[in-house]
C-alpha cells in the first residue's frame, strides 16, 4: 500500500484535490485553514475579514517578534466588526467546504486530524460525518496501526475556555497539555505515530524563519521512547532544522508544509 502524508494545507485545496485523486490512501495530519496567510496578506481568513492592509501590519509585527503587539491589533480588528464569530464562521464554513469538496477526489475514504490552526466545531458541522476525524484512534492499514493525536497543546496554567460561555471568534484547535498527553497515552503501541504538532525534540521544533522554537505534543516524545514505533510523522513547523532525525529506532519525519510545496511524504507498506 502506497500511503500519502500531508500536513498545513492552509487553504490550498486545488493542490489537496489533486493529491487526494491520486493517493491509493491519503492521510491529512491538520490545519487546513489558513488564518494568516504571511504570502499573500489578502488571502486567508483575517485578509478575508478585513483586507490586506491590516493582515500586512500583523506580519510586520510578526517579522520583528513583537508578538503581543500582534495579540493586541488581533483584538481590536475583530472589536471593528458587529458579528465578528457570525463573520469568522462564514468565512471558515466556507474554506471547510471547498476541503470536503478536495478530499471527495480521493478513491477511498481518507484519514483526518485537525491542527492547532482548524476550529473543531466548525469541521464537525462542514463535515457532518462523510470525513471521519480520527483524534485518539488507532486505525490499522494493511496490518500496520497508526494512532492519532490532533490539535495543539497549551502549556498555560489554569482550565481551557468553557465552550458554552467562550466568546472569542477565533477557536483554534488547542487542548490543555494534560489532555493530549492522555489522547497519546491510550493510543498504546503503534506502528506510526501521527501527530500535527512535532514531539519535543528541537531538530523538529525550532523554525528557521521566526527563529523560534514552536510549539510542541507532551506525550509524544515518551510514548516514542516507550513503545519505539517505526515512524512518528508531524507537520505543524514550517522549516524545520531538520525534515527527519531518529529517535532510537523511530525515524521521526515532518511530512512537510504542503500550502507551498504541495508535495505528499509517501511511505510504502
Amino acid at each position: 500500500m502506497r500511503v500519502s502524508f500531508v500536513s498545513d494545507i492552509h487553504g490550498n485545496s486545488a493542490a489537496l484535490a489533486d493529491v487526494a485523486a491520486r493517493a491509493e490512501q491519503l492521510i491529512v495530519l491538520g490545519d487546513l485553514l489558513d488564518y494568516i496567510d504571511y504570502r499573500d496578506p489578502g488571502a486567508g481568513i483575517v485578509g478575508a475579514a478585513f483586507g490586506r492592509d491590516p493582515v500586512q501590519q500583523l506580519i510586520d509585527l510578526r517579522t520583528v517578534g513583537d508578538f503581543a503587539g500582534m495579540h493586541v491589533l488581533s483584538v481590536a480588528l475583530w472589536e471593528t466588526l458587529a458579528d465578528p464569530r457570525g463573520t469568522l464562521d462564514a468565512i471558515v464554513d466556507a474554506k471547510y467546504r471547498l476541503v470536503v469538496e478536495a478530499l471527495s477526489r480521493a478513491s477511498r475514504p481518507p484519514l483526518l486530524i485537525l491542527g492547532n490552526v482548524d476550529e473543531l466545531d466548525r469541521w464537525t458541522a462542514v463535515a457532518d460525518g462523510t470525513i471521519d476525524m480520527v483524534d485518539g484512534q488507532v486505525i490499522e492499514l494493511d496490518g500496520v496501526r497508526l494512532g492519532f493525536a490532533a490539535g495543539g497543546a497549551s502549556r498555560r496554567a489554569g482550565p481551557p475556555p468553557d465552550p458554552a460561555t467562550d466568546d472569542r471568534p477565533w477557536r483554534p484547535f488547542i487542548k490543555p497539555a494534560a489532555d493530549f498527553a492522555r489522547t497519546v497515552a491510550s493510543l498504546g503501541a503503534v506502528d506510526v505515530l501521527c501527530s500535527h504538532v512535532p514531539p519535543d525534540l528541537a531538530l523538529m521544533r525550532y523554525d528557521r524563519v521566526p527563529a523560534r522554537a514552536e510549539m510542541f505534543g507532551p506525550g509524544l516524545l515518551e510514548s516514542i521512547d516507550e513503545h519505539r514505533p517505526r515512524l512518528a510523522l508531524s507537520g505543524h513547523v514550517h522549516q524545520p532544522l531538520v525534515q527527519r532525525t531518529r529517535r532510537g529506532r523511530t525515524e521521526c519525519v515532518n511530512v512537510g508544509h504542503f500550502a507551498r510545496w504541495t508535495t505528499p511524504f509517501e511511505v510504502r507498506w
